[in-house]
């Protein structure tokens, strides 16, 4: 598709040309359309956010730099939102749903653009790095924040999306924020089931990085869609939630899922001595969410069998818009040697 001409700003609207079967109904006739500005569009949550939305019936409109393929059936503000001037003056939304905060100037800019335009909810999609490594577990909403220093990269992540809540607390009416743990489903660009889905594919044994007792706590992006519309519709009196399933998982137990997604057995090598983020998708690093208050405004969620397979279901068709890291080729040149198996 065309990307639609480049300029200060640029509104396109099209029309939405395909189902996507995993999203939920439209409104019901009769229903007034809300009008919601979502951050970003072109990437993984963004876009989902926006497509989910879209095929609920709102009128959804994206706010990007445009050098990506947009969306159907959303309309398109072509900016960028460290320099927004007056594109969003007089506009009103029903909602602003900002995924592409990671820090506090970017809260600023875009606060500082909202002031000319009306709208009745502002979220904000941080991320569960924002709590420390030394917090009691589970980690909870009213817990200390800081600098999450497990690791170098995620340590600098963690640092501007507590710098961004906070921007956000201090700049923005009614606003709230959501701390998801690891997201997943349909349109996941970053290489993780996916690097699952292409071993079992492949009909590799899995490289498991220890005991693979190490656990993980996921979120279908759809759940947190669901989530977003509960915050709109029900403006509950707390601002801050932790999001995620109930139940964490262990790393062997996430991999057998995603083989089973892929409708392969598993066989699994264990790895020891060797930094596993050279040949697995996670840090070594183990946390858990309390989601007790998501549960009370949303208490059921996508099981991770059933989101494993919408996920392997997309990526069949849809490989080339997931980027793959050389975990393969690192197991291959360093870890050629498969020492006892874990089945």
């Amino acid at each position: 598709m065309a990307v639609p001409h480049r300029g200060s700003v640029c509104v396109s609207w099209f029309i939405l040309c395909y189902p996507l079967l995993w999203f939920a109904s439209k409104k019901k006739r009769g229903e007034v359309a809300r009008r919601i500005l979502v951050t970003g569009g072109t990437v993984f949550v963004s876009k989902y956010i926006a497509r989910y939305f879209a095929d609920l019936g709102e009128q959804v409109v994206v706010l990007n730099r445009n050098t990506k393929e947009q969306l159907e059936g959303v309309a398109v503000i072509e900016a960028d939102r460290h320099a927004l001037g007056n594109v969003l003056s007089g506009q009103h939304f029903d909602a602003v749903i900002d995924v592409t905060a990671y820090n506090a100037q970017d809260v600023d800019d875009l606060a500082r653009a909202l002031e000319s335009v009306t709208f009745d909810t502002y979220v904000m999609i941080s991320s569960s790095a924002v709590y420390p490594t030394t917090n009691l577990q589970p980690f909870v909403e009213n817990g200390r924040l800081g600098l999450n220093s497990k690791h170098e990269v995620w340590g600098q992540y963690s640092e501007g999306k507590v710098a961004a809540e906070r921007a956000v607390l201090e700049q923005i009416a009614n606003a709230y924020i959501i701390r998801p743990p690891y997201l997943y489903g349909p349109m996941n660009n970053i290489y993780r089931e996916a690097f699952v889905f292409d071993c079992a594919d492949a009909e590799r044994a899995f490289r498991l990085p220890g005991d693979g007792k190490m656990r993980l706590q996921f979120f279908h992006v759809r759940d947190l869609c669901r989530f977003i519309d509960v915050i709109i519709a029900q403006q509950p009196q707390q601002h801050v939630f932790n999001v995620g399933n109930p139940e964490s998982v262990s790393v062997r137990e996430w991999v057998e899922l995603c083989y089973r997604a892929a409708g392969k057995p598993l066989e699994c090598v264990a790895v020891h001595n060797v930094p596993q983020r050279s040949f697995f998708p996670f840090y070594d690093y183990q946390y858990e969410l309390d989601v007790r208050a998501q549960r009370e405004l949303m208490p059921e969620t996508t099981p991770l069998a059933e989101g494993l397979r919408e996920s392997y279901a997309w990526y069949s068709t849809r490989r080339n818009e997931v980027v793959p890291k050389p975990y393969m080729k690192f197991i291959d040149e360093e870890l050629p040697a498969a020492p006892a198996s874990v089945r």
